[in-house]
């Protein structure tokens, strides 16, 4: 999503947000993550103005003073930037590919069931299951930070099962066009 994204060509305005627009917003956060509201209040002070970065095909940057803290695509899930998540790692479930698969995870790829499956890598245990479509911390072997923020392509119980083809889709990733970006 991310790959080719620069400030100058692919951001249409910002606007500031209603508050009443902020408070389903703060609510839709508290729902979607694993935060507690005293921790969305120190990322995100409730006298804080949000500040809605306007970016083509349907993207939507949310800014609190400059500093992007999450983004969403059309009416989908929100998702915290990488700079976020590297702060609170806890606040998206997580999955972790081997050493094998971290090149091409920088480079933008789509992480493979094997890469997941494989000694290096983990996936939460069938006794709590992801399902397909949920957005996942994706970390590597041997690394503290998360390296990426994806999207299941399939369930943690399909991924152990089939254990071939596309296990998560990058959205943003270590390197990428966003990532560069420290204010907007």
């Amino acid at each position: 999503m991310f790959k080719r994204f620069s400030l100058s060509s692919d951001v249409s305005g910002q606007t500031p947000v209603k508050s009443s627009i902020q408070r389903s917003i703060r609510n839709a956060v508290l729902s979607q993550w694993k935060i507690e509201s005293s921790t969305l209040e120190v990322l995100w002070p409730k006298k804080e103005a949000l500040t809605h970065v306007k970016c083509k095909d349907h993207l939507s940057i949310y800014a609190v003073q400059g500093e992007p803290i999450f983004f969403q695509h059309s009416d989908g899930p929100i998702y915290p930037t990488l700079r976020v998540l590297h702060r609170y790692p806890f606040i998206l479930p997580a999955v972790k590919v081997d050493r094998g698969a971290i090149r091409f995870l920088l480079a933008g790829a789509s992480m493979m069931c094997p890469g997941l499956t494989s000694a290096g890598g983990y996936l939460p245990p069938d006794d709590t299951p992801l399902e397909a479509g949920v957005p996942v911390a994706i970390f590597t072997e041997g690394k503290e930070h998360a390296a990426a923020i994806g999207i299941t392509k399939l369930s943690t119980i399909e991924m152990r099962k089939v254990n071939k083809g596309v296990g998560v889709e990058p959205i943003t990733y270590l390197g990428d066009e966003f990532w560069a970006i420290k204010t907007v």
